[in-house]
Protein backbone atom coordinates (compact mmCIF):
# COMPACT_ATOMS: atom_id res chain seq x y z
CA UNK A 1 0.00 0.00 0.00
CA UNK A 2 1.75 3.55 -1.37
CA UNK A 3 1.13 6.81 0.87
CA UNK A 4 -1.31 7.53 -1.24
CA UNK A 5 -3.45 4.77 -1.16
CA UNK A 6 -2.72 4.78 2.56
CA UNK A 7 -4.25 8.40 2.91
CA UNK A 8 -7.02 6.96 0.46
CA UNK A 9 -8.10 4.00 2.61
CA UNK A 10 -8.28 6.68 5.45
CA UNK A 11 -10.38 9.31 4.08
CA UNK A 12 -12.33 6.18 3.39
CA UNK A 13 -12.90 4.68 5.95
CA UNK A 14 -13.64 8.41 7.58
CA UNK A 15 -16.33 8.96 5.05
CA UNK A 16 -17.76 5.78 5.46
CA UNK A 17 -18.89 6.32 9.18
CA UNK A 18 -19.23 9.90 9.09
CA UNK A 19 -22.91 9.36 10.05
CA UNK A 20 -24.84 12.61 11.62
CA UNK A 21 -26.88 11.95 14.33
CA UNK A 22 -29.80 11.48 12.38
CA UNK A 23 -28.66 8.85 9.91
CA UNK A 24 -27.34 6.91 13.55
CA UNK A 25 -31.25 6.84 14.74
CA UNK A 26 -32.13 5.89 11.34
CA UNK A 27 -30.24 3.44 10.85
CA UNK A 28 -30.64 1.95 13.86
CA UNK A 29 -34.35 2.16 13.95
CA UNK A 30 -34.42 0.38 10.10
CA UNK A 31 -31.76 -2.71 11.62
CA UNK A 32 -34.62 -2.99 14.83
CA UNK A 33 -37.36 -3.74 12.70
CA UNK A 34 -35.94 -5.30 8.95
CA UNK A 35 -37.91 -2.08 6.86
CA UNK A 36 -39.97 0.94 7.81
CA UNK A 37 -41.87 3.88 5.82
CA UNK A 38 -40.58 6.72 5.82
CA UNK A 39 -43.55 8.37 8.37
CA UNK A 40 -42.76 4.88 10.88
CA UNK A 41 -38.96 6.43 10.96
CA UNK A 42 -40.28 10.01 12.12
CA UNK A 43 -42.43 8.18 14.51
CA UNK A 44 -39.59 5.98 16.17
CA UNK A 45 -37.10 8.23 15.96
CA UNK A 46 -36.56 12.17 17.08
CA UNK A 47 -35.35 12.68 13.06
CA UNK A 48 -38.23 15.20 11.69
CA UNK A 49 -40.15 14.61 9.16
CA UNK A 50 -38.69 17.74 6.54
CA UNK A 51 -34.82 15.53 7.15
CA UNK A 52 -36.59 11.68 6.88
CA UNK A 53 -36.00 11.52 2.97
CA UNK A 54 -32.63 12.80 2.75
CA UNK A 55 -31.73 10.84 5.73
CA UNK A 56 -32.83 7.71 3.87
CA UNK A 57 -30.90 8.44 1.10
CA UNK A 58 -27.56 9.60 2.37
CA UNK A 59 -27.97 5.97 4.23
CA UNK A 60 -28.64 4.06 1.11
CA UNK A 61 -25.69 6.53 -0.90
CA UNK A 62 -23.59 4.58 2.24
CA UNK A 63 -24.62 1.24 0.95
CA UNK A 64 -26.15 0.79 4.73
CA UNK A 65 -29.89 0.30 3.21
CA UNK A 66 -31.93 -0.05 0.66
CA UNK A 67 -34.74 2.15 -0.98
CA UNK A 68 -37.79 0.32 -2.65
CA UNK A 69 -39.22 3.75 -4.40
CA UNK A 70 -43.06 2.40 -3.45
CA UNK A 71 -45.72 4.48 -2.27
CA UNK A 72 -45.06 5.02 0.82
CA UNK A 73 -41.15 4.76 0.12
CA UNK A 74 -39.37 1.62 1.88
CA UNK A 75 -36.06 1.34 3.75
CA UNK A 76 -34.84 -2.10 4.09
CA UNK A 77 -32.31 -3.05 6.05
CA UNK A 78 -29.11 -4.23 4.48
CA UNK A 79 -27.31 -7.40 6.44
CA UNK A 80 -24.64 -4.96 8.53
CA UNK A 81 -21.93 -8.13 7.52
CA UNK A 82 -22.22 -7.17 3.69
CA UNK A 83 -23.28 -3.14 4.30
CA UNK A 84 -19.41 -3.16 6.08
CA UNK A 85 -17.61 -5.92 4.49
CA UNK A 86 -16.01 -3.61 1.98
CA UNK A 87 -14.64 -1.11 5.16
CA UNK A 88 -14.31 -4.29 7.32
CA UNK A 89 -11.45 -5.26 4.53
CA UNK A 90 -9.89 -1.48 4.04
CA UNK A 91 -9.92 -1.54 7.34
CA UNK A 92 -7.91 -4.28 8.27
CA UNK A 93 -5.16 -3.40 5.48
CA UNK A 94 -4.93 -0.09 7.02
CA UNK A 95 -4.75 -1.58 10.44
CA UNK A 96 -1.67 -3.81 9.19
CA UNK A 97 0.06 -0.65 7.40
CA UNK A 98 -0.13 1.62 10.04
CA UNK A 99 0.99 -0.71 12.70
CA UNK A 100 4.20 -1.24 10.24
CA UNK A 101 4.58 2.52 10.56
CA UNK A 102 3.99 2.78 14.41
CA UNK A 103 6.47 3.88 16.83
CA UNK A 104 6.32 3.54 20.94
CA UNK A 105 6.17 6.84 22.71
CA UNK A 106 9.64 7.16 23.99
CA UNK A 107 9.76 8.90 27.66
CA UNK A 108 11.99 11.11 26.06
CA UNK A 109 13.61 14.43 27.72
CA UNK A 110 10.00 16.10 28.26
CA UNK A 111 9.44 16.08 32.19
CA UNK A 112 5.63 16.77 32.28
CA UNK A 113 3.24 15.87 29.44
CA UNK A 114 -0.79 15.96 29.84
CA UNK A 115 -2.54 13.31 27.79
CA UNK A 116 -6.62 13.18 27.14
CA UNK A 117 -6.86 9.69 25.44
CA UNK A 118 -8.43 7.02 28.15
CA UNK A 119 -6.08 4.07 26.02
CA UNK A 120 -3.50 6.01 26.28
CA UNK A 121 -3.75 7.08 30.21
CA UNK A 122 -3.90 3.26 30.84
CA UNK A 123 -1.32 2.90 28.84
CA UNK A 124 1.09 4.96 30.64
CA UNK A 125 -0.02 3.19 34.09
CA UNK A 126 0.96 -0.09 32.37
CA UNK A 127 4.19 1.92 31.56
CA UNK A 128 4.67 2.75 35.21
CA UNK A 129 3.79 -0.52 36.60
CA UNK A 130 6.33 -2.79 34.56
CA UNK A 131 8.75 -0.17 34.44
CA UNK A 132 9.04 0.03 38.34
CA UNK A 133 12.67 -1.44 39.70
CA UNK A 134 12.36 -1.21 43.47
CA UNK A 135 9.16 0.64 44.65
CA UNK A 136 5.85 1.03 43.38
CA UNK A 137 3.10 3.35 44.38
CA UNK A 138 -0.21 2.92 43.32
CA UNK A 139 -3.83 4.12 43.29
CA UNK A 140 -6.03 2.49 41.59
CA UNK A 141 -9.87 1.60 40.97
CA UNK A 142 -10.85 -2.22 41.71
CA UNK A 143 -11.45 -2.86 37.96
CA UNK A 144 -8.12 -1.07 37.24
CA UNK A 145 -6.45 -3.82 39.63
CA UNK A 146 -7.63 -6.93 37.67
CA UNK A 147 -7.00 -5.13 34.60
CA UNK A 148 -3.13 -5.12 35.63
CA UNK A 149 -3.32 -7.80 38.10
CA UNK A 150 -0.49 -10.00 35.89
CA UNK A 151 1.86 -7.08 35.98
CA UNK A 152 1.27 -6.65 39.68
CA UNK A 153 2.00 -10.13 40.29
CA UNK A 154 5.15 -10.18 38.39
CA UNK A 155 6.77 -6.90 39.75
CA UNK A 156 5.96 -8.03 43.11
CA UNK A 157 7.93 -11.78 42.67
CA UNK A 158 10.66 -9.69 41.20
CA UNK A 159 11.16 -8.04 44.58
CA UNK A 160 9.26 -4.39 44.15
CA UNK A 161 7.99 -2.87 46.82
CA UNK A 162 4.20 -2.56 46.14
CA UNK A 163 2.06 0.06 48.18
CA UNK A 164 -1.78 0.07 47.38
CA UNK A 165 -4.26 1.78 47.70
CA UNK A 166 -8.04 0.83 45.71
CA UNK A 167 -10.78 3.33 45.82
CA UNK A 168 -13.99 3.12 46.00
CA UNK A 169 -13.39 1.16 49.23
CA UNK A 170 -16.75 -0.54 48.42
CA UNK A 171 -16.05 -2.57 45.40
CA UNK A 172 -12.74 -3.66 46.55
CA UNK A 173 -12.46 -7.56 47.08
CA UNK A 174 -12.21 -8.39 50.95
CA UNK A 175 -9.10 -9.89 52.40
CA UNK A 176 -10.52 -12.83 52.80
CA UNK A 177 -11.40 -13.75 49.46
CA UNK A 178 -8.78 -11.81 47.36
CA UNK A 179 -4.58 -12.64 48.32
CA UNK A 180 -3.61 -9.25 48.19
CA UNK A 181 0.03 -10.39 48.98
CA UNK A 182 0.31 -11.46 45.71
CA UNK A 183 0.53 -7.80 44.01
CA UNK A 184 1.37 -5.93 46.59
CA UNK A 185 3.41 -5.36 49.51
CA UNK A 186 0.66 -2.98 51.73
CA UNK A 187 -2.97 -2.86 50.50
CA UNK A 188 -5.11 0.06 51.63
CA UNK A 189 -8.58 0.79 50.77
CA UNK A 190 -10.39 4.31 50.84
CA UNK A 191 -13.92 5.87 50.40
CA UNK A 192 -15.33 7.27 47.56
CA UNK A 193 -14.87 8.37 43.44
CA UNK A 194 -12.90 11.94 45.15
CA UNK A 195 -9.44 9.65 45.59
CA UNK A 196 -7.07 9.73 42.33
CA UNK A 197 -5.98 7.52 40.52
CA UNK A 198 -2.16 7.36 40.51
CA UNK A 199 1.05 5.12 39.76
CA UNK A 200 4.68 5.96 41.22
CA UNK A 201 7.61 4.04 39.84
CA UNK A 202 10.84 4.12 42.07
CA UNK A 203 9.57 8.03 43.03
CA UNK A 204 9.86 9.81 39.42
CA UNK A 205 8.00 7.95 36.54
CA UNK A 206 4.31 8.59 37.80
CA UNK A 207 0.85 9.13 36.46
CA UNK A 208 -1.64 11.00 37.88
CA UNK A 209 -5.65 10.98 37.19
CA UNK A 210 -9.41 11.02 37.97
CA UNK A 211 -11.65 8.19 38.30
CA UNK A 212 -13.01 10.53 35.33
CA UNK A 213 -9.81 10.02 33.36
CA UNK A 214 -10.25 6.63 32.89
CA UNK A 215 -14.25 6.60 32.98
CA UNK A 216 -16.82 7.97 30.68
CA UNK A 217 -16.82 11.35 31.43
CA UNK A 218 -15.61 13.76 28.62
CA UNK A 219 -13.31 15.90 30.43
CA UNK A 220 -10.82 13.40 31.45
CA UNK A 221 -7.05 14.18 31.21
CA UNK A 222 -3.82 12.51 32.76
CA UNK A 223 -0.70 14.28 33.84
CA UNK A 224 2.43 11.67 33.12
CA UNK A 225 5.54 13.10 34.80
CA UNK A 226 8.49 11.52 33.02
CA UNK A 227 11.55 10.46 35.40
CA UNK A 228 11.57 14.05 36.84
CA UNK A 229 11.98 15.32 39.94
CA UNK A 230 8.59 16.90 39.76
CA UNK A 231 7.21 13.30 40.44
CA UNK A 232 7.82 13.79 43.96
CA UNK A 233 5.07 16.28 43.97
CA UNK A 234 2.55 13.22 42.92
CA UNK A 235 3.98 11.01 45.16
CA UNK A 236 4.52 13.02 48.14
CA UNK A 237 0.47 14.17 47.69
CA UNK A 238 -0.45 10.11 47.56
CA UNK A 239 1.76 9.11 50.77
CA UNK A 240 0.71 12.81 52.90
CA UNK A 241 -2.55 13.00 52.06
CA UNK A 242 -4.09 10.22 50.52
CA UNK A 243 -2.69 7.33 52.04
CA UNK A 244 -3.05 7.66 55.35
CA UNK A 245 -7.02 8.62 55.37
CA UNK A 246 -7.75 4.73 53.96
CA UNK A 247 -8.14 1.51 55.83
CA UNK A 248 -5.57 -1.39 55.90
CA UNK A 249 -6.82 -4.41 53.94
CA UNK A 250 -3.84 -6.47 53.89
CA UNK A 251 -0.33 -6.28 54.88
CA UNK A 252 3.27 -8.24 54.01
CA UNK A 253 6.01 -5.95 54.73
CA UNK A 254 8.08 -8.92 56.89
CA UNK A 255 8.63 -11.00 53.52
CA UNK A 256 10.96 -8.85 51.89
CA UNK A 257 14.96 -9.73 52.12
CA UNK A 258 17.72 -7.54 52.25
CA UNK A 259 19.18 -5.77 50.37
CA UNK A 260 16.22 -3.92 50.16
CA UNK A 261 15.71 -0.60 48.09
CA UNK A 262 14.47 3.03 48.23
CA UNK A 263 13.01 6.13 46.80
CA UNK A 264 11.68 7.54 50.05
CA UNK A 265 13.39 8.06 53.30
CA UNK A 266 10.05 8.22 54.87
CA UNK A 267 9.30 4.04 53.79
CA UNK A 268 12.83 3.15 54.43
CA UNK A 269 13.05 4.85 57.91
CA UNK A 270 9.54 2.52 58.76
CA UNK A 271 10.54 -0.55 57.65
CA UNK A 272 14.32 0.02 59.74
CA UNK A 273 12.30 1.01 63.13
CA UNK A 274 10.40 -2.10 63.12
CA UNK A 275 14.09 -4.02 62.29
CA UNK A 276 15.90 -5.89 64.66
CA UNK A 277 19.91 -5.70 64.18
CA UNK A 278 23.26 -3.08 62.46
CA UNK A 279 21.95 -2.28 59.04
CA UNK A 280 24.25 -0.26 56.69
CA UNK A 281 22.91 1.84 54.18
CA UNK A 282 24.34 3.29 50.28
CA UNK A 283 22.87 6.79 49.64
CA UNK A 284 22.57 8.55 46.07
CA UNK A 285 21.62 11.87 46.14
CA UNK A 286 22.72 16.10 46.54
CA UNK A 287 23.90 18.15 49.10
CA UNK A 288 21.57 20.34 50.28
CA UNK A 289 23.49 23.08 50.33
CA UNK A 290 25.47 23.11 47.50
CA UNK A 291 23.30 20.85 45.39
CA UNK A 292 26.55 18.62 44.42
CA UNK A 293 25.61 14.77 43.30
CA UNK A 294 26.94 13.02 45.80
CA UNK A 295 27.07 9.27 46.93
CA UNK A 296 27.62 8.10 50.62
CA UNK A 297 28.52 4.58 52.64
CA UNK A 298 28.12 3.64 55.81
CA UNK A 299 26.28 2.15 59.30
CA UNK A 300 22.79 3.77 60.07
CA UNK A 301 23.17 5.11 63.77
CA UNK A 302 19.87 6.48 63.90
CA UNK A 303 16.23 6.66 62.56
CA UNK A 304 13.90 9.53 63.03
CA UNK A 305 10.44 10.88 62.13
CA UNK A 306 9.21 14.50 62.59
CA UNK A 307 6.27 14.91 65.01
CA UNK A 308 4.11 15.64 62.26
CA UNK A 309 5.76 13.01 60.12
CA UNK A 310 6.73 16.25 58.05
CA UNK A 311 10.71 14.94 58.00
CA UNK A 312 12.35 11.54 57.82
CA UNK A 313 15.89 11.03 58.39
CA UNK A 314 18.30 8.49 58.28
CA UNK A 315 22.00 9.09 59.87
CA UNK A 316 24.97 7.45 58.44
CA UNK A 317 29.04 7.12 59.79
CA UNK A 318 30.88 7.08 56.79
CA UNK A 319 33.89 6.71 59.02
CA UNK A 320 34.59 10.37 58.07
CA UNK A 321 31.70 12.09 60.28
CA UNK A 322 27.76 11.51 60.42
CA UNK A 323 25.74 12.70 57.43
CA UNK A 324 21.99 13.11 58.15
CA UNK A 325 19.98 11.88 55.05
CA UNK A 326 16.53 13.22 54.17
CA UNK A 327 14.15 12.57 51.40
CA UNK A 328 13.21 15.44 48.42
CA UNK A 329 13.43 18.93 49.02
CA UNK A 330 15.26 18.24 52.19
CA UNK A 331 16.34 21.12 53.91
CA UNK A 332 17.28 20.18 57.57
CA UNK A 333 19.24 17.47 56.21
CA UNK A 334 22.81 17.26 54.87
CA UNK A 335 21.76 15.09 51.77
CA UNK A 336 18.55 14.42 49.70
CA UNK A 337 18.44 10.92 48.19
CA UNK A 338 17.20 10.08 45.39
CA UNK A 339 17.68 6.42 46.17
CA UNK A 340 18.72 4.43 49.24
CA UNK A 341 19.77 0.51 49.15
CA UNK A 342 19.97 -1.01 52.91
CA UNK A 343 21.55 -4.57 53.91
CA UNK A 344 22.93 -6.20 56.90
CA UNK A 345 26.49 -6.28 57.66
CA UNK A 346 28.45 -3.38 54.97
CA UNK A 347 26.70 -1.38 52.52
CA UNK A 348 25.32 -2.77 49.58
CA UNK A 349 26.06 -1.47 45.54
CA UNK A 350 23.90 1.32 43.91
CA UNK A 351 25.74 0.07 40.92
CA UNK A 352 26.40 1.67 37.76
CA UNK A 353 28.62 4.14 36.05
CA UNK A 354 26.22 6.79 37.46
CA UNK A 355 27.44 5.74 41.16
CA UNK A 356 31.60 5.83 39.73
CA UNK A 357 30.85 9.20 38.36
CA UNK A 358 29.27 10.87 41.49
CA UNK A 359 32.13 9.48 43.56
CA UNK A 360 34.66 11.03 41.64
CA UNK A 361 33.02 13.90 41.03
CA UNK A 362 32.03 14.48 44.73
CA UNK A 363 36.55 13.42 45.22
CA UNK A 364 37.47 16.14 42.56
CA UNK A 365 35.13 18.50 44.39
CA UNK A 366 36.88 18.10 48.01
CA UNK A 367 40.17 18.31 46.24
CA UNK A 368 38.98 22.03 44.57
CA UNK A 369 37.64 23.01 48.41
CA UNK A 370 41.11 21.75 49.24
CA UNK A 371 42.95 23.58 47.10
Amino acid sequence: MTEEDLQGGLEAVRSRFDLGEYEIEAYLAVLDHGELTAAEIAERTAVPQPRVYDTARSLSESGLVELRESRPMRVLAVDPAEAFAGVQSTLSTLLDRLAERYQTPARGAEAVSLVGSRPTIRRYLEDVITTAEYELVLSLTPALLARFEEELQERRAGGVTIELLLAPAEDAPAPEAYDYGRVATETRARRGVTTPVVAVADGTYSVYTTHGGIGDEEDRYGVIFNQSELGFLVSAFLNVVVWPSATTLAECRGDRPFPRRYATTRRCVADLADADGEFHASVRGREVQSGRRRTVRGAVVDVSVGTNRETATITLDTGEGLVDVGGQVAAIEDLEADEIAVDRGTPPELGGEADRREASEWASGRSDQRE
